[in-house]
């Protein structure tokens, strides 16, 4: 079987983990949050004290951090504890520069290293069809297909270390601006006296439908699963839109590519977080745009 250690069981992590223990993988889980842990060994991992003990015995080791700062010393620790050979796997959301950074350290230190980052959301995580963008060499993505087939239903092999980030932050990027246009639509649809529904109805079969629109639509209502019925409970927190879309400026300004409207979403995702809302879903953005907040 199969041994698979798993760092960091937040809201992505927890149901990626569960996913691999549903798969009849062996998941060696560990978490600096004891209750995280706990929720882990109830999908059928195992709880581990420390990452060494976690990387202890592992053919794989899955980790998903919040910063290109953890996963760099969360990586140096690895590399004290497992076995050399271990494939290293991030999906986290970091810098292109940061995931190149480290996969050269772990080369150097012994370690096969992929850069894999998601696109999903905790819904997709908690069922197992994440899209997972995958940068680094293919002995390694196919040595890593088995347990990321476990996690996700879209597995894509996006090309050399940092390709996959370089993926998720430009997808980000389409999607926070997608949704500002999506919620400025709604919002000037109310004011013009249409009906949300039937706006929805027009607009989800005409050229102006999007996966803002269609699978996450703002307002409640014509997509029953989206976060607007459950009071902007975040799928994908404001925060974390907004993280992903400094990433994008970071990059856009290395490579001298100009990003007008990128700029834009994340200056408008700067003020709903600065408002309080930053652990609210993203979508929830219309209500600024309402002038609500």
């Amino acid at each position: 079987m199969t041994v698979i250690a798993f760092i960091g069981l937040g809201a992505m992590g927890a149901g990626m983990a569960a996913n691999l223990a549903k798969s009849q993988f062996s998941v060696q889980a560990f978490d600096l949050n004891q209750q995280a842990i706990e929720a882990a060994v109830a999908a059928g991992c195992h709880a581990k004290a420390s990452i060494a003990d976690a990387v202890a015995g592992a053919d794989i080791v899955v980790t998903m951090l919040p910063t290109g700062a953890h996963v760099k010393a969360v990586m140096a620790e690895i590399a004290q504890h497992a076995a050399k050979g271990t494939l290293l796997i991030d999906s986290s959301t970091i810098a292109v520069e940061e995931a190149r950074a480290i996969a050269v350290e772990a080369n150097r230190a012994g370690f096969p290293f992929l850069d894999a980052p998601v696109s999903g959301g905790t819904g997709g995580a908690n069922a197992g069809t994440l899209t997972f963008m995958v940068g680094g060499e293919v002995e390694a993505f196919a040595k890593a297909q088995p347990a990321l087939n476990a996690m996700g239903k879209n597995i894509i092999h996006a090309g050399a270390i940092g390709a996959g980030q370089a993926a998720k932050i430009c997808n980000n990027m389409i999607l926070g601006i997608t949704m500002i246009a999506t919620c400025e639509a709604f919002v000037l649809a109310e004011k013009l006296g249409l009906d949300a529904q039937r706006f929805y109805d027009i607009a989800s079969t005409s050229s102006g439908q999007s996966w803002s629109m269609t699978t996450y639509c703002p307002v409640p209502g014509p997509v029953p699963t989206s976060p607007a019925n459950r009071d902007y409970a975040a799928g994908f927190a404001t925060a974390l839109m907004l993280k992903d879309l400094k990433l994008a400026a970071q990059a856009a300004s290395t490579a001298a590519a100009n990003t007008p409207l990128g700029a834009a979403a994340a200056q408008l995702f700067a003020l709903h977080a600065s408002q309080g809302h930053g652990g609210e879903d993203f979508s929830g953005i219309i209500k600024m745009l309402r002038g609500e907040h």
